[in-house]
């Protein structure tokens, strides 16, 4: 990790909503950060509870506190990370005007997927989201949810008309994975080439 923030690269923003998988989410935003990326981090409540339940993380929740928690944890240094609060409306990400080059919304409950789809801006996370997308720019949506219903399949299918890129939490085998940390960098890694983010987590094809 680098010893000052004058050089970090591109901004990303991160949304984390109440859907299972949130072991994906910390694992996006460690390497996120080991690439030396600023990162803009919204949690929702619910994911704050769905935290609780998949990961042995205490996290505080003030945001003040979940940013210097984590920044430790993961050894940003100063400003590289900054988290928001779901009703913090001056944020850089509520603004078309912020140099955000792309967000990843990871896990993507299908409540969230359906208000991005329509564009509701319920919430801060909401309306990064649909920043994003009347910028054109890059929204990376990871869904998890099963099986889904014809409702989810058709806000994924909007979003994608709009140019969203949906990466399912759907990890694949052929680099026999041999423990659940394997799986979850499957994932992470396809969202990470799509943000064209440097990694080792996973070899490209044919380069083993």
């Amino acid at each position: 990790m680098m010893s000052s923030n004058a050089s970090l690269q591109a901004t990303i923003a991160l949304g984390i909503t109440g859907a299972s998988g949130v072991p994906y989410s910390f694992r996006l935003l460690e390497q996120l950060l080991i690439a030396d990326c600023k990162v803009y981090l919204m949690i929702s409540k619910a994911a704050q509870v769905v935290i609780g339940m998949e990961t042995d993380l205490s996290l505080p929740g003030r945001v003040a506190d979940m940013q210097k928690f984590l920044s430790e944890k993961y050894q940003a240094v100063e400003n590289q990370l900054q988290v928001f609060g779901e009703d913090e409306w001056t944020a850089p990400v509520a603004s078309g005007s912020n140099n955000v080059k792309a967000m990843v919304v990871c896990p993507c409950s299908m409540g969230a997927l359906s208000a991005i789809a329509c564009g509701a801006s319920n919430n801060l996370l909401e309306r990064a989201a649909d920043v994003m997308l009347k910028e054109r720019k890059k929204l990376i949506i990871v869904p998890r949810e099963s099986p889904y219903s014809d409702i989810h399949l058709e806000n994924m299918l909007k979003l994608s008309r709009m140019d969203a890129v949906i990466v399912d939490a759907n990890p694949g085998f052929y680099n026999r994975p041999k423990t659940v940390e394997d799986l979850v960098d499957f994932v992470v890694a396809k969202i990470l080439d799509q943000l064209n983010v440097e990694h080792e987590l996973q070899p490209k094809w044919g380069e083993k």
